[in-house]
C-alpha cells in the first residue's frame, strides 16, 4: 500500500511479447524442477515453513479466485503494469480485468508458482522451480523492462493479498515469513535477468 511502490512502478510501461504460461502447463513443469541458488542461502526457519504450509493449505482451495485478487492489486498499486502484459492489450479502457480469460490464467500461474516456491523453500533451501521457466521469466522480465521497484510492487500485492485471504491467520511473524519467500523467488528471477541481459 506504500505511496513509494505506487510512485516507483509509474515507470511500468514497456510490454512483453511472451506467451501466458497456462497454470496446467506449470502443474506439469513443477513435476520437473531444477534448484535454483538464490544470492544467499535461505534461512527460511521451521516456524516460517510451518505460517507459509498453514496459508498456503488455507488459500489452496480458492486459489484462482485469490490469484485475480492479487493481480487486481498490483494494477491498483500500479496501473501503469497493464501495458506489460500483451494479453491486456487488447482489453479497452472500461473492461473488467476481472472477467478478461488470459489475466485469470496468468494470475493462478504466478500466484501457485509464488506459493508453491515458497512451501519448499526450507525442504530444498533454494528456490524450486523449473530451471526453463526461470530463465523464460529472467528473459521476459528483462524485454518487459522490469525494475527493482516493480518486485517491490508485487511483493506488497503478494502480501496484501494473502493478508486479505487468511486475515485470522496473519500475524507479524507470517508476514516476515512471507516477505522472506518473496525476496528468494524474486532474488532467482533477478539471477536470471542478469543471465539474460547479458546474453
Amino acid at each position: 500500500m506504500s505511496s513509494n511502490g505506487e510512485e516507483r512502478a509509474a515507470t511500468m510501461e514497456r510490454p512483453s511479447e511472451e506467451p501466458v504460461v497456462s497454470a496446467a502447463r506449470f502443474s506439469e513443469e513443477q513435476a520437473a524442477t531444477t534448484e535454483m541458488p538464490s544470492e544467499e542461502a535461505s534461512t527460511f526457519s521451521e516456524e516460517q515453513e510451518a505460517l507459509v504450509l498453514s496459508a498456503w493449505d488455507a488459500m489452496k482451495g480458492d486459489s484462482a479466485a485469490i490469484a485475480l485478487k492479487f493481480f487486481l492489486r498490483i494494477f491498483e498499486i500500479a496501473p501503469a503494469a497493464k501495458p506489460m502484459f500483451p494479453f491486456l492489450r487488447d482489453a479497452g479502457e472500461d473492461a473488467p480485468l476481472e472477467s478478461h480469460p488470459k489475466l485469470k490464467a496468468h494470475a493462478v500461474t504466478v500466484f501457485v508458482m509464488a506459493c508453491e516456491s515458497a512451501t519448499q523453500l526450507r525442504k530444498t533451501g533454494d528456490v524450486k522451480v523449473r530451471e526453463a521457466t526461470l530463465r523464460r521469466l529472467g528473459a521476459t522480465h528483462v524485454r518487459a523492462g522490469v525494475a527493482d521497484a516493480h518486485f517491490e510492487v508485487v511483493k506488497t500485492a503478494l502480501l496484501d493479498t494473502i493478508e486479505g485471504a487468511v486475515p485470522e491467520m496473519w500475524t507479524p511473524e507470517m508476514k516476515a515469513a512471507w516477505e522472506e519467500a518473496y525476496d528468494q523467488l524474486a532474488a532467482a528471477i533477478k539471477e536470471e535477468m542478469k543471465l539474460a541481459a547479458a546474453a
